[in-house]
């Protein structure tokens, strides 16, 4: 009878646990599978009435809201209201409105370039004649946008430009002598869009009688090319290739053209010469017909100018320059540059040592300092009838919170509500705005404010999503800070295991990107798989090292000319950090990470002192030398001109120092970080008598996404870390 019992007992205890196995698993496959990731709101569509807002339904029409109530107005655009039916059976994707709102131009079969550029078939409906017309035929096109008066589209197809005149329903080539490899007209080539987030660069005249453009010739880049090889079986592999100009390597060679719509002529502007190669990052028109904004970055990425362009002339002059002596400028400021009436201007700069906005005259004067204190992180509009300011700003590191300042007045008002973190999108007309509110303890919550702070209504709330997170009674992260060794105070977050009892031992997950001016520890909604360690036993930790943003300018240039040093030094820091904590088994601490992030696992296992158990470093780069220079030179400038950094700074090269049991895992179709990166570091491993696993996923990119690439891939990272970290 007691054996039994026994028996009974066990198998009991074994259903139980495998019980509790299979909701494990089924946190990780939530956590996978965005389960707890909070709905998403885009920025307002505002109508020209200043009163309304717009949105496409699932039914692909185009509804107009009120913007105080939420109340429905007229509808836009619907299939049923099309003169003759014409195109009923199109499966419409988005939409934006012309600037006189008669017209909604609408697109479908939309089809991914790289991370944010596409093509797709594009329609025009006429909301006073009821009539859909597709546009240039029907060929998929890139970024079609309306002049000003409303009367022409811009577009790019196989690399030219064209515009789609309305009044005529006719169209002209601005370019014809651009090709897919060679010459770009307005469009961007893939470096232009992953270093400087734009996907082309064409813009029309206030007056619309004239567009801008930027023209990129990456003839002498040399091309990156790779297989895919989910062939059917017993066809080769297919071959492609792209044009990516690495570190210290030929880049694009731009210029700036505009087209004269009346003359059909085509003018160059006439950029002073500079010495080496540049980029030209923006353009923008100001409030002015013959003033065309061009905004220029030496290959250092050190010094930004301004020129003003004079269309007819071709004359630059130089308006305006942020210069670092040795560090980098951030050229996301260039896109919260604000013009004028009189042509006076609002610039973001760091010259003071944080980043802050300036008043300059149409001169290029310094007038004022308008903001003080900590980093000013993103600047919102500038509303010049009424004087007011309207930006982000760092309150802590870890926290954002939205402001406005009173230019004549000097006088500040927080517009936000609720610690952590902040964002706002206002409207065109700078009347009302969205925030956008977390902390890591709220999901996403978007709330309606008039410019002054008078809440409106909620829009958004992920309420269902927070709640069902709460019910699995898992811990919260918990912030801290520490002193290094060398005197640094770093930033963390820490997740404890459920049930944390302070007189056990646990082993430790340390997570990490520390990329130059980025930031992983926020007080911001952000469920991922440290959640699920939390039921395993283990500790998740992230802490932001040296050269991260948010912390001032000598802070984020403590890296510069010599990334991946530092920031590894940092990492050993913390390993150390938590060994030093009573309740840490000092010989269980497992580092990983993606991209940046990835390589930084790989540089600080090879420190030393190296504390790691193992590792895992998904799509590392492991030498600068094989990533794309408009990145790699903005810290780290030309291999040429800093060959001992990059040596140092070289994954590869340590290799040989590999300390605990390493799981490389990369995309052979990875165009981003090539996958030479992980075969040049395997081939160092193997000749350093390094051991070691890996995961390669074929025809997958950068993000691992394809098929069912991602469910796999954390299984096995997951399946690494308990053979590795918790045994």
């Amino acid at each position: 009878m007691k054996k039994m019992f026994f028996i009974l007992l066990s198998l009991l205890l074994i259903g139980s646990s495998a019980t509790m196995l299979a909701q494990e698993n089924d946190l990780l496959l939530d956590i996978i599978h965005n389960h707890y990731k909070p709905q998403r709101m885009e920025a307002l569509m505002t109508m020209n009435d200043g009163v309304h807002y717009t949105e496409m339904n699932e039914d692909g029409s185009v509804q107009a809201y009120n913007i105080k109530t939420g109340h429905e107005g007229i509808v836009l655009f619907a299939k049923d209201s099309v003169k003759d039916g014409a195109y009923q059976e199109v499966q419409f994707e988005g939409y934006s409105l012309s600037p006189n709102n008669n017209l909604v131009l609408l697109y479908a079969e939309k089809e991914a370039i790289y991370r944010h550029s596409f093509t797709a078939v594009y329609y025009v409906y006429n909301r006073k004649k009821h009539s859909l017309d597709v546009l240039h035929g029907g060929k998929p096109i890139h970024d079609p946008i309306f002049s000003p008066d409303s009367k022409y589209i811009a577009f790019v197809c196989e690399n030219n430009l064209w515009i789609h005149k309305m009044d005529f329903g006719t169209e002209v080539a601005v370019t014809t002598y651009g090709k897919v490899g060679e010459i770009l007209c307005g469009l961007s080539d893939w470096s232009y869009e992953e270093e400087f987030g734009i996907t082309s660069q064409y813009c029309f005249s206030p007056d619309s009688k004239q567009l801008a453009f930027v023209e990129l010739n990456e003839k002498e880049v040399e091309d990156f090319q790779w297989q895919t090889v989910l062939t059917e079986v017993g066809k080769f592999p297919q071959e492609h290739q792209l044009r990516y100009p690495r570190s210290g390597q030929d880049l694009p060679k731009a210029r700036v053209v505009v087209y004269d719509t009346y003359y059909k002529s085509l003018k160059e502007m006439d950029l002073p010469a500079m010495q080496g190669d540049f980029y030209i990052p923006r353009i923008r028109w100001t409030n002015h017909n013959d003033q065309v904004a061009i905004f220029r970055l030496n290959r250092n990425q050190s010094r930004l100018e301004m020129f003003f362009a004079n269309p007819k002339s071709t004359v630059c002059t130089r308006i305006y320059m942020d210069e670092q002596k040795d560090s980098y400028v951030d050229y996301e400021s260039i896109d919260e540059m604000i013009f004028l009436a009189d042509n006076s201007f609002i610039a973001i700069n760091e010259s003071n040592g944080y980043r802050h906005a300036y008043l300059y005259s149409s001169t290029g004067l310094q007038q004022k300092q308008l903001t003080h204190g900590a980093d000013v992180t993103c600047v919102y509009g500038y509303n010049e009838k009424s004087g007011v300011l309207y930006y982000q700003q760092a309150t802590t590191p870890m926290t954002r919170d939205v402001y406005s300042l009173n230019v004549k007045k000097n006088k500040v008002t927080t517009l936000s509500k609720g610690e952590g973190w902040h964002s706002a999108m206002f409207t065109e007309d700078l009347a009302y705005f969205t925030d956008n509110y977390s902390s890591v303890s709220h999901a996403d919550e978007y709330t309606l404010y008039s410019a002054d702070g008078k809440k409106m209504r909620t829009l958004l709330d992920n309420n269902l999503i927070e709640q069902q997170f709460a019910a699995l009674g898992l811990p919260q992260k918990t912030f801290f800070s520490f002193v290094t060794e060398r005197g640094d105070t770093l930033n963390g977050w820490m997740l404890l295991p459920i049930d944390f009892d302070a007189n056990k031992q646990y082993p430790v997950l340390q997570y990490q990107y520390s990329g130059p001016a980025s930031q992983e520890v926020k007080n911001k909604w952000d469920i991922d798989w440290e959640y699920y360690w939390a039921t395993q036993g283990v500790i998740s930790v992230c802490v932001d090292p040296r050269g991260t943003a948010a912390r001032g300018k000598v802070w984020k240039d403590l890296t510069y000319k010599g990334i991946g040093v530092r920031e590894a030094e940092d990492q050993i820091s913390v390993a150390a950090y938590m060994q030093g904590l009573p309740y840490v088994k000092d010989d269980h601490i497992a580092i990983w990470g993606w991209s940046y992030g990835g390589y930084m696992t790989l540089m600080s296992m090879s420190e030393p002192n190296a504390p790691f158990c193992c590792g895992i470093a998904v799509a590392p780069v492991t030498d600068w030398r094989l990533y794309d220079g408009p990145y790699t030179e903005r810290f780290m400038r030309t291999p040429q001109a800093n060959e001992t950094a990059y040596d140092n700074a070289s994954a590869i090269d340590r290799a040989g120092q590999l300390q605990g049991k390493l799981l490389l895992v990369h995309g052979l179709a990875d165009d981003n970080v090539h996958c030479q990166n992980a075969w040049l570091y395997i081939e160092a491993l193997v000749q350093g008598g390094k051991q070691f696993e890996m995961q390669m996923y074929p025809d997958d990119n950068h993000f691992l996404r394809q098929r069912k690439n991602r469910d796999h891939l954390y299984n096995r990272m997951r399946l690494f870390l308990q053979e590795n970290l918790l045994k």
